[in-house]
């Protein structure tokens, strides 16, 4: 590595750490309070994120007024000004106070998946604090694998895994993907997938989300019915009357079986699809609408994000 590009790595990471470290000390409510601020410059300063956001949600919900649309960024920032500080913090999370800050929800659902003894996939998305709801889980006595996209800056890389990794969760990587997962899914572990964004085509297929084609990985159905894991929806949002983040399993979806292989990927793909489109609508203001889901586009459409 080049001397100027090794200094920007230092320089990168040394900056990350300082805020994670910075967050971490703060007292909880300092360090959400400026983290939100924080990410509502980074908005305000980034003209193609809310681009990006305005569009997404003009595709989501047509018929809303410009005023919903904004309340609902506004508390998009706030959800993810929120995570990062709660991220700083997981080295502070035990099993002696986690339940303070998450509580279980619907967890007979995993219980459920989970006896089936042939492995679980953790269905979520970039809901709520997704970073909080599998670490919890972890603290609670239920670690899992987690499908992870290196970061380019390797110091950033190691820094971020190593605070995901804190309460017994690990990491797949993709160049070990397959291997990695048919060995914990024989196992009965569990596997947490992200499973709601812009995916490229040649690992996708384009299936309905929010009434618009979006092009969707049909891993999690593959694995599904390769393996026949339990699919359990899961996600951590932000409850207002408790002041909590409440960790919600729903119960494992039953897979759809046609006897064609190609269908069954494509319409379990698309099952899974709108469980997460039902969860967000309930939660529209935590979910990340800066990400350009419907980027990929099939053949022949014209692209929909042409500033980015």
């Amino acid at each position: 590595m080049q001397t100027g590009s090794l200094m920007k790595e230092w320089r990168e990471f040394a900056a990350v750490w300082l805020v994670l470290k910075g967050l971490g000390v703060l007292p909880r409510p300092v360090a959400r309070s400026l983290a939100v601020a924080v990410t509502r410059v980074l908005y305000a300063l980034l003209p193609k994120l809310r681009k990006t956001a305005k569009l997404n949600l003009r595709i989501a919900f047509p018929d809303w007024s410009d005023t919903q649309r904004k309340a609902v960024i506004r508390g998009m920032l706030r959800n993810l000004g929120w995570m990062a500080a709660e991220f700083a913090r997981f080295p502070k999370y035990t099993k002696k106070n986690i339940e303070e800050i998450v509580v279980l929800d619907g967890h007979e659902n995993f219980l459920e998946g989970q006896r089936r003894g042939k492995g679980v996939l953790f269905l979520t998305g970039h809901i709520g604090a997704w970073e909080l709801s599998s670490f919890a889980h972890a603290v609670y006595g239920f670690p899992l694998h987690y499908m992870a996209r290196p970061i380019e800056n390797g110091k950033i890389d190691a820094l971020v895994n190593g605070y995901r990794r804190l309460s017994g969760n690990q990491p797949i990587f993709k160049n070990e993907s397959a291997r990695v997962m048919l060995k914990v899914l024989k196992q009965a572990g569990t596997i947490g997938i992200l499973a709601d964004q812009n995916t490229m085509p040649s690992e996708a297929a384009f299936v309905d989300f929010f009434g618009m084609a979006a092009s969707t990985t049909t891993g999690i159905a593959r694995l599904a019915l390769h393996t026949d894991a339990a699919v359990v929806p899961g996600y951590a949002v932000w409850d207002e009357e408790i002041h909590k983040y409440r960790l919600r399993f729903e119960p494992p979806l039953e897979l759809i079986h046609t006897g064609d292989e190609e269908r069954d990927v494509l319409e379990n793909t698309q099952k899974f699809t709108k469980v997460l489109e039902e969860i967000i609508r309930r939660y529209p203001d935590q979910w990340i609408w800066v990400h350009g889901r419907w980027n990929t586009r099939p053949k022949g459409e014209p692209p929909l994000y042409d500033f980015l």
